[in-house]
């Protein structure tokens, strides 16, 4: 399951909005929010994508995806 709040910090850091994002990733913002609110599950595929989006280390990966 993912770590919302690390998440949500990271998208601050960047200076990034979720509408942003959800639009580099294909998906409405409504689906970005659910998946990143633990609404909706979020695939491998799209964490991989969220990860390069936020500049997120391989090495971190799991700290965000697998908490």
């Amino acid at each position: 399951m993912i770590d919302s709040i690390r998440i949500k910090n990271r998208i601050r850091e960047k200076g990034l909005q979720q509408k942003e994002i959800a639009a580099e990733m294909g998906i409405s913002q409504s689906s970005f929010n659910q998946k990143i609110n633990k609404v909706r599950g979020l695939s491998l595929d799209e964490a991989n994508r969220l990860s390069e989006i936020l500049e997120i280390s391989q090495a971190d990966f799991g700290t965000y995806f697998f908490a």
